[in-house]
């Protein structure tokens, strides 16, 4: 199950990478910590491209307008759906709206159902389903947090996540070439393609956010590299499986963080936090049964 060892990396590294975001989001822009998570995995994107062609070789991708236009829709969507989280950030019950974000790999299995003609097993839909819950109760919201311009703007997060996800899976199913080559050349383009935008906007309207960038070159760079390593995973995984199954497997990236949190930042664990972790554990063995 190749999917799963590849699901597990890319949330190993996507904890990483969120606890380095979190240290230069202190000193730059939110775009410009976006922009960070691409500006170096472009390159190592490109290197992983040629290194896989050199081990095994096969034919050159051919763009079709299908390709180009999954490609695009998902390099714009990750974009917006990054965006919507930074405001997300700014709201005061972000914990409710973050929790409705994570909803993910739900609002996939939904929209793959109804648009891309995925299916799911039973076991998969309850190991989905009780995904959702947890990550809802890892994030602490309480219903009377609850209200209308939060529930919004989470669901359009995470439906915006969601169709990335999707977006990106169909990309490599309609290239023309088998895995691991359809994945790498999405890889490439969809990174390529959210640098070039990110680069040509903040160096029109925020020139200083890319110069801190170049002052915390350091930093920059490991965020790029674990972006660059866990989006292997992600694209690899999504090619091989439904998003839904891979997104709700790798939600054990909660399991990730709070482990980095507790070695690194010394935070103990709750109790509720222990149910989620064990709620994420049976929906991760569902969705692998299913």
């Amino acid at each position: 199950m190749a999917w799963v060892l590849l699901t597990l990396l890319a949330a190993f590294s996507q904890s990483w990478r969120n606890a380095l975001q979190s240290q230069l989001s202190c000193h730059t822009s939110s775009l410009a910590v976006t922009l960070a998570r691409f500006i170096f995995a472009g390159p190592l994107a490109g290197v992983y491209l040629v290194v896989l062609y050199q081990v095994q070789p096969t034919q050159l991708i051919t763009p079709s307008p299908t390709l180009l236009y999954y490609v695009v829709g998902a390099a714009l969507m990750q974009i917006l759906a990054t965006a919507l989280m930074v405001r997300l950030f700014k709201m005061n019950n972000y914990a409710v709206g973050a929790g409705l974000a994570k909803s993910e790999a739900l609002v996939a299995a939904i929209l793959g159902m109804l648009f891309f003609g995925s299916t799911l097993s039973l076991l998969g839909w309850f190991g989905v389903i009780l995904g959702a819950i947890a990550v809802m109760l890892l994030s602490g919201p309480s219903l009377r947090a609850l209200n209308g311009p939060t529930v919004l703007l989470g669901l359009a997060c995470g439906s915006s996540f969601a169709l990335t996800s999707l977006w990106v899976r169909q990309a490599s199913l309609s290239s023309g070439l088998t895995f691991p080559h359809s994945a790498a050349w999405v890889l490439l383009f969809v990174i390529t393609l959210q640098t070039l935008i990110l680069l040509a906007y903040l160096g029109y309207k925020d020139r200083p956010a890319l110069l801190s960038l170049w002052r915390y070159r350091r930093l920059t760079a490991w965020i790029s590299l674990t972006s660059f390593i866990g989006s292997i995973g992600w694209f690899s995984a999504m090619s091989l499986e439904h998003v839904a199954y891979v997104k709700t497997l790798g939600q054990v990236e909660v399991f990730f963080t709070m482990l980095i949190s507790y070695l690194w930042l010394k935070q103990p664990v709750k109790r509720r936090d222990s149910l989620g972790l064990l709620l994420i554990a049976i929906a991760a063995i569902a969705v692998m049964w299913g």
